[in-house]
């Protein structure tokens, strides 16, 4: 398949970098993150890194978008108002989205007991901020390379593993010194 020169476009009110080949093949990513320089960053690299992509600044847009841009993966990040990305996962297990969207949770929430709850509530995989551009695609990309049945035992990989470390964590050691 032959590219051409990148295209420079509007899109989302931020700049779109677009190669010139058809766009029913490009997966459809949503963005979710209301800082709006993270937002324009991931959707430029994420749109140069070969994918449709469409980003919102809150929950609230994200449901609304959902239905109708049919992403294949939404990159969310979970502190926003009015509507969180907690709440966003919250919509997505009481709709029963099908196929089940695969959720890629990127947020400044970096306690354990924060990214277990992420993987109960529905997301695939968890990530801190601040995070290079790169790993977040080639997670995209991985992600996306999964099955269902793939995604969903990854999801509870990661699950059980959080909260193996958080029970460790929790578990008073025998040499232990308390006060």
């Amino acid at each position: 398949m032959a590219l051409s020169y990148p295209i420079i476009a509007g899109l989302c009110g931020l700049v779109e970098v677009m190669y010139m080949f058809n766009a029913d093949s490009k997966e459809r990513i949503l963005v979710v993150e209301d800082e709006a320089d993270i937002l324009q960053i991931l959707c430029l690299y994420l749109q140069y890194s070969g994918f449709e992509v469409r980003g919102v600044k809150n929950g609230q847009e994200a449901i609304q978008l959902v239905t109708e841009f049919r992403p294949q993966l939404i990159v969310l990040d979970l502190m926003m108002q009015p509507v969180s990305g907690w709440e966003v996962l919250d919509w997505l297990h009481a709709n029963r989205i099908t196929p089940p969207l695969p959720v890629l949770v990127i947020t400044a929430l970096n306690h354990l007991t924060e990214q277990v709850r992420g993987f109960e509530e529905g997301a695939i995989d968890y990530m801190t901020k601040p995070t290079q551009p790169g790993l977040i695609v080639e997670r995209i990309r991985t992600i996306l390379s999964l099955t269902p049945e793939q995604r969903m035992m990854l999801r509870h990989q990661h699950m059980d593993e959080k909260r193996r470390v958080l029970e460790r964590l929790n578990t008073p050691q025998p040499d232990e010194f308390t006060y």
